[in-house]
């Protein structure tokens, strides 16, 4: 019996796989959430110097830096992490949460990112079981995952996740529901008019407000985040996801303007609240809103 035979036939093995899967990926989540805006940060600063010095000579090279190159070090005094000591979740325990060569503290937040993707996976695999269907929750939910971290760290919500999580969503409805009668994936017209109305939604009400306020409300990465949303889970997802994000974003906001005794300008990143809210729905928003409207059914 094949690896693929035997995963159809355990569900069991199926979700312990993916829980194995997600906590390998949740280390390479770490390293885009950290490499992806400085290699921005890097590619608008060349930008910009083309255009307001051209012809200056161009300046030393940077060590090549991507998502593969150079290997992961650490920040304190850049000593190579061997592959011995990048086993997910397990080096960080038994290195105690320092680093082996300094004895620097490693944050805890990069086993909580792995922890985090790998039951995030699991849970998605348990719900939607083996086949096609999993595998796009699953990437939209890591999609999710480091957007949220990015967006966290630097209220940045980079078109290089958002735009290929749009086309992404496109793409798993053209290729069509998984099952009869299934919620997810949606059917081809629901996803080219939920990524639509996603993103004409948020650029109405965020040029509405600055109209109004002469503020800018949110930033165009939350347009596309909320678009990319709208392709994944259809339009009739989008107005769950945009309550869901608002009443929890406007709770949490405010909890956490008090405890820092900030004022109201301080501005708080949108998408993670929208990433949750849009990976919550996945999960659960096709039966909560049935029972919503079997409430108008009623005699």
């Amino acid at each position: 019996m094949s690896a693929f035979a035997l995963l159809a036939a355990s569900p069991a093995l199926f979700i312990g796989t993916c829980v194995a899967v997600g906590l390998i990926v949740g280390s390479f989540l770490n390293v885009v959430i950290h490499r992806l805006p400085i290699m921005l940060e890097r590619q608008w600063r060349e930008q910009c110097r083309d255009y307001l010095e051209p012809g200056t000579p161009e300046p030393q090279p940077h060590e090549r830096f991507n998502l593969v190159v150079p290997r992961s070090r650490c920040p304190a005094c850049s000593f190579p992490i061997s592959a011995a000591q990048n086993i997910p979740l397990l080096s960080w325990l038994l290195l105690r949460g320092r680093c082996r060569s300094c004895g620097a503290p490693i944050s805890a937040r990069y086993p909580l990112v792995e922890l985090l993707t790998g039951v995030l996976t699991g849970v998605v695999a348990w719900k939607f079981g083996y086949g096609g269907t999993a595998v796009a929750a699953i990437t939209l939910t890591w999609f999710l995952i480091a957007l949220t971290f990015i967006d966290v760290d630097h209220q940045l919500l980079p078109d290089g996740l958002t735009l290929p999580l749009l086309w992404l969503g496109l793409a798993v409805a053209l290729w069509g529901p998984g099952r009869a009668g299934a919620d997810f994936p949606v059917d081809l017209r629901s996803s080219v008019i939920g990524a639509i109305a996603g993103y004409v939604s948020l650029w109405s009400v965020y040029h509405l407000f600055r109209l109004i306020t002469g503020k800018e409300g949110m930033g165009y990465g939350d347009f596309k985040l909320f678009a990319a949303l709208g392709a994944w889970l259809g339009w009739k997802m989008l107005i769950p996801v945009i309550l869901i994000a608002a009443v929890v974003g406007a709770a949490v906001g405010i909890a956490i303007l008090g405890i820092r005794r900030q004022n109201r300008a301080t501005p708080i990143a949108f998408g993670p609240f929208l990433a949750a809210a849009g990976w919550f729905v996945l999960m659960c928003g096709p039966p909560l809103v049935a029972r919503y409207l079997a409430w108008f059914d009623r005699p």
